[in-house]
C-alpha cells in the first residue's frame, strides 16, 4: 500500500529531498510568490495609485494579463500544455509569466485521485443520513482507505488496529461507517463541541448503532403533572420540577424529555462500536483520551496493548498537527492518516516574518487584533512542524494569514459562474474600502517610521495600509449591486450589535452617500475590476505551492522522527472535484517503538 514516491510531486526532481530543498528556495526567494502569497490583500486594492495590479507582478506582464479573458487566463495557469500554448492573435504569455506558471505547477504536489480497482462498499441508507455527495464521497474512500491500510499493518508485522482514533470527529459520520457494516470496526470519536456529540448520537439511534434509554412511564401521572405545572410553561425546568415533587415526589418516575434519553452502545465481538470522548485538544499528547478507552471484550483483551490509529477527514488548523504529533508522542498511537484542511487556523510557531522586503510588512490584515496575537504566540503547536522548515536559511519558513487563507482556495474548481460571483463580491468590497478611505471612515497605516521619528515618509504601495473594516458575509440581495452592497454594508454597521463600535462613525461619514456617489465610484473602478479579477486568480493558483508547503512540511516532520516512525508519505484520498483538500498524510509507527 506504500506508494512508490512518498510525495506526489510533479516536477523533474531526483528524489523527495531533492523537492523538498527546492521548494524552499523558491519561497524563500522568489519575490512575485512573496507578493502574490501573503502581500497583497483585496481590501487595499484601489487605496493606493496606480494600485496594486501594477505593483504586485511585473510590468511586462500587465498587457497580456489585462487582455486575456478570466477563463483563458485560469486554463493556461492551471490546464494548457504550455509546450503547445495555440493564441489566436499570436500575442501569448510573456516567457518570465511562463517560467513563473512552470515553476507553480512543479512545486505544487499532485492531486490526481486514483480511486481503487474494486468497487467500495455504498453506504447503507441509515448510515448516510445527513451526507451531502461531498461528505458521502469523502466517508466512502476515507473508511476504505484506513481499513486497507490498518490490514496491511496487520499483514506486513502483525500489528494490526484495535481502535480508530478520529481526531475532531464532528457528527462522527466517518466513525459511523467504521462501526457498520462491513467494516465493524471500534472507533473513539474525540470531539470538543457537545452539541455535535448530542447530534452524532441522535444519527447512531438512526443507523442501529445505538438504542435508546428505555424509562418506564406513567400516562396518567404525566397527565396530572401537567395540570399541576400549567399552561404557556413549555421547557420551564423549574415549572416541571415543582409539579413533580407536589404529584408524584422526587424520585417516584423519570420524567426526562426524550431527547434527554440516553443512547446505549452494546460492546460485542465481531461488531462495531463508537465511543465518544468530550474535550477540546490542545496538544499531541492523548494520556487522558486513552485512559477512557473501552476495551471490551473480556478480561483478557483488556490486558492487552492498544493499538490505535489517529484518523481524521480535515481536521481544521492545528488539529491536524495535533494528530500527527500523536504519533511521536504516545505508545500506544501505531499510524496516524490525517488530512487537513482550514490553515488559515493554524498558529504560526517563529512569529511575523522579518521585513527585509516592503511587501513582507503586516499587510492589512495582519493588523486585525487576533492575527496580531496568533503571530506573536511564537506557539510551538504551529506551523512550521518540522525542524528544518523552522530552521531554513537561519530565519526558517513563515506564512502569514493570507497565504494560509488562500492556500485553502480551489481554483482548478472555479467555473465562470462562481469567478464572476466571487469576483463581484471582492470588487465591491475594495470600492467600499476606498469610499471608507475618502469619507475618513479609516485612516491610511504607515508601517516605516514617519518624518516626526527620523524616517522617510513612505511612498510604495506595500509601505501603507488602510484601517480594518470586518463586514462579514450580507444577504444575497445585497450583491445585486454595487448600490445594494454599499447600503447594505452601512445598515449592517450601523444597526447590529456586533458592530457598535463601528455606528457611531458610520452614521457620520456614511449616512449620507448618495446614490449619485456610488455610482460615481463605480464608474471610476469598474474599468479596472479586471485587474483584480487577474490578481486574486494568481493568487489562489500560487497558493497551492502554499499548501504543498504545509503538506511538505508535515511529512519532513514525520521523517525526523526516524526511530519512531518506520514509514511516512502523503497521497491522494478523494476526487478534487468532490474535496479539494485531499492529501492525506500518513504515519507508521515502528513495530518495536
Amino acid at each position: 500500500m506504500i506508494p512508490e514516491s512518498p510525495l506526489p510531486y510533479r516536477g523533474d526532481f531526483s528524489s523527495p529531498e531533492e523537492y523538498v530543498q527546492t521548494l524552499l528556495e523558491f519561497v524563500r526567494t522568489t519575490d512575485v510568490f512573496q507578493i502574490l502569497c501573503g502581500g497583497v490583500h483585496i481590501l487595499d486594492f484601489f487605496t493606493t495609485e496606480p494600485g496594486l495590479f501594477h505593483a504586485a507582478v511585473p510590468e511586462e506582464w500587465h498587457a497580456f494579463l489585462l487582455s486575456c479573458d478570466i477563463m483563458r487566463l485560469l486554463d493556461l495557469l492551471m490546464r494548457d500544455d504550455l509546450d503547445k500554448l495555440d493564441f489566436e492573435d499570436g500575442q501569448g504569455p510573456p516567457a518570465s509569466l511562463l517560467q513563473y506558471i512552470r515553476s507553480i505547477r512543479d512545486l505544487s504536489l499532485r492531486r490526481e485521485f486514483h480511486p481503487p480497482q474494486q468497487q467500495l462498499p455504498v453506504l447503507p441508507r441509515s448510515v448516510a443520513v445527513g451526507m451531502k455527495p461531498k461528505k458521502i464521497h469523502e466517508v466512502t474512500n476515507f473508511a476504505d482507505y484506513v481499513t486497507r491500510l490498518s490490514d496491511d499493518m496487520a499483514d506486513s508485522c502483525g500489528d494490526g488496529v484495535s481502535h480508530f482514533v478520529d481526531f475532531g470527529s464532528g457528527q462522527n459520520y466517518l466513525g459511523r461507517a467504521l462501526a457498520s457494516e462491513p467494516y465493524n470496526r471500534r472507533v473513539v470519536a474525540v470531539e470538543g463541541r457537545e452539541n455535535n456529540v448530542a447530534a452524532a448520537r441522535g444519527l447512531d439511534r438512526l443507523s442501529g448503532l445505538a438504542v435508546k434509554e428505555k424509562v418506564m412511564r406513567n400516562k396518567k401521572l404525566w397527565n396530572k403533572i401537567l395540570e399541576v405545572r400549567g399552561p404557556h410553561k413549555e421547557g420551564d425546568a423549574e415549572a416541571l420540577a415543582s409539579a413533580i415533587q407536589q404529584v408524584a415526589g422526587a424520585e417516584a418516575f423519570d420524567f426526562r424529555p426524550i431527547d434527554e434519553l440516553e443512547s446505549r452502545y452494546a460492546v460485542e465481538d465481531g461488531k462495531g462500536h463508537v465511543q465518544y470522548v468530550s474535550g477540546k485538544l490542545d496538544s499531541g499528547e492523548l494520556a487522558d483520551v486513552i485512559s477512557m478507552i473501552e476495551h471490551g471484550g473480556g478480561e483478557e483483551e483488556r490486558r492487552r496493548r492498544l493499538k490505535l490509529m489517529a484518523i481524521s477527514i480535515h481536521s481544521c488548523g492545528n488539529l491536524s498537527h495535533f494528530g500527527i504529533r500523536s504519533l511521536i508522542l504516545n505508545p500506544d498511537i501505531r499510524a496516524i492518516a490525517i488530512v487537513g484542511c482550514c490553515y488559515n487556523l493554524m498558529t504560526e510557531k517563529l512569529g511575523p516574518p522579518t521585513y527585509k522586503h516592503a511587501y513582507l510588512r503586516p499587510t492589512l490584515q495582519a493588523l486585525n487584533g487576533r492575527v496580531v496575537r496568533e503571530s506573536d504566540k511564537h506557539d510551538p503547536q504551529g506551523f512550521p512542524m518540522s525542524n528544518r522548515f523552522s530552521t531554513h536559511a537561519g530565519e526558517g519558513i513563515r506564512l502569514n494569514i493570507t497565504a494560509r487563507m488562500m492556500a485553502c482556495q480551489a481554483p482548478r474548481n472555479w467555473s465562470r459562474e462562481d469567478s464572476e460571483g466571487f469576483f463581484t463580491r471582492h470588487f465591491f468590497r475594495a470600492v467600499l474600502q476606498k469610499m471608507f478611505l475618502d469619507r475618513g471612515v479609516v485612516g491610511r497605516i504607515w508601517h516605516s517610521p514617519s518624518p516626526a521619528e527620523g524616517g522617510a515618509r513612505p511612498t510604495g504601495p506595500f509601505d501603507v495600509s488602510t484601517n480594518p473594516v470586518t463586514i462579514g458575509g450580507m444577504r444575497k440581495p445585497c450583491y445585486a449591486s454595487l448600490r445594494a452592497y454599499v447600503r447594505g454594508a452601512v445598515e449592517k454597521l450601523t444597526t447590529s450589535a456586533d458592530y457598535k463600535r463601528y455606528a457611531d462613525v458610520m452614521r457620520d461619514k456614511m449616512g449620507g452617500i448618495t446614490d449619485g456617489e456610488i455610482d460615481a465610484y463605480e464608474a471610476a473602478y469598474l474599468p479596472r475590476r479586471r485587474e483584480l479579477c487577474v490578481i486574486w486568480s494568481l493568487m489562489a493558483f500560487s497558493a497551492t505551492v502554499v499548501e504543498s508547503l504545509i503538506v511538505a512540511d508535515r511529512w519532513v516532520f514525520l521523517r525526523e522522527h526516524g526511530d519512531v516512525v518506520k514509514h511516512a508519505w502523503v497521497e491522494t484520498v478523494f476526487d478534487y472535484k468532490e474535496s479539494p483538500r485531499n492529501l492525506v498524510v500518513v504515519g507508521v509507527k515502528r513495530h518495536d517503538a
